[in-house]
């Protein structure tokens, strides 16, 4: 399958931190044709292992996160449903946002209610409103059947479709993180039938937006000698600052900083220079904000690469990738994991 179809597909299943369910389910069944091992633990990591043949071979983490940012219901107002964030959620961009609540018989349909700006003050016109004072109407007219049909605890998930935008990108929801799954899968694509010195494990990790969760238990199960984190960081946009972002179709972002293992990031930076990877470097300070602040402190420590790729507006329904950016990501990871086996 072609990375374009691999990320559509896992953007548009549903998979809020700790209900990342549907999301690996399509995800295992992409996986498995690379893996002599696959298999779920019990955070809800979906972890697949290559391996190389050879006896005590260095193992090789590549990391991604499948959960994505969303809602979870808390309560009632009649028919209409209160609700609370799971993960870093904008109380900006929900206002008449469509929303899926992942009810135990099937995905329902709602909308985030919005009032009408004729009944606001000029006050509330100015900010945006809580949280805590908004509301899903799912179509309910009494808390009776609205508590009947979604429980309290039901994730919500944004109801946005991944579509193409012109040649090269792509928009939709859960872009962070899934298109970069999407990418450890193009990845092991690459390496399949490529002869390897070492086992390489991709742990597709749950709960990286409620304090990477899934990278603690996951890094510390497979005890890896290396990895890679891969994440998404920020794509340029009107008015956003030069130093803090990216062209969304430079490649691949190599992070260099504390937050990653310097011989790892000179490695990766020589291979992208070597095979004609376009790349820039993301500084990176005492803390990346990806999987990889997790990993890098596992057990004893852990030789750890940050690669991102850039996104715009990221955690709402309408994140945007590029996919020239995506493949060159794919083949660096790629080109990283063979060289363990040449010569420098």
């Amino acid at each position: 399958m072609e990375l374009r179809e691999m990320i559509m597909e896992l953007a548009s299943r549903t998979g809020p931190s700790g209900f990342e369910c549907r999301a690996a389910e399509r995800a295992r069944e992409l996986l498995e044709p690379f893996a002599d091992e696959i298999s779920t633990d019990v955070l809800g990591n979906l972890i697949a292992v290559r391996r190389c043949g050879e006896a005590n071979a260095p193992l090789v983490l590549l990391d991604a996160h499948m959960d994505e940012v969303g809602l979870i219901v808390t309560g009632y107002e009649g028919g209409f449903l209160r609700f609370s964030n799971i993960g870093g959620v904008d109380a900006r961009i929900l206002p008449a946002a469509e929303v899926l609540l992942l009810t135990a018989d099937g995905p329902l349909r709602g909308v985030i209610d919005v009032m009408p700006p004729h009944v606001l003050t000029a006050e509330e016109k100015e900010k945006p409103l809580p949280i805590d004072k908004l509301f899903i109407d799912a179509g309910f007219t009494d808390e009776e059947t609205a508590s009947k049909r979604v429980p309290r605890g039901t994730a919500v998930s944004y109801a946005a479709p991944c579509f193409a935008m012109g040649e090269n990108l792509l928009c939709g929801k859960s872009l962070d993180d899934r298109s970069c799954a999407a990418v450890l899968i193009r990845a092991m694509q690459l390496l399949s039938g490529r002869k390897l010195a070492v086992d390489v494990a991709v742990n597709l990790a749950a709960q990286e937006e409620v304090g990477g969760r899934g990278a603690v238990v996951g890094t510390y199960a497979l005890a890896p000698e290396y990895a890679l984190a891969v994440d998404v960081s920020f794509a340029r946009e009107p008015g956003s600052p030069a130093d803090k972002t990216f062209k969304i179709d430079c490649g691949a972002l190599i992070g260099v900083g504390p937050a990653a293992t310097r011989s790892v990031s000179d490695r990766l930076i020589a291979l992208a220079e070597k095979k004609g990877i376009p790349f820039e470097i993301e500084v990176l300070g005492g803390y990346s904000g990806t999987d990889g602040d997790d990993i890098l402190v596992s057990r004893s420590g852990v030789a750890t690469g940050v690669v991102s790729l850039p996104l715009r507006y990221m955690h709402t329904p309408a994140e945007v990738i590029d996919l020239r950016s995506a493949e060159a990501v794919a083949e660096l990871i790629a080109a990283w994991v063979v060289s363990f086996g040449e010569e420098d």
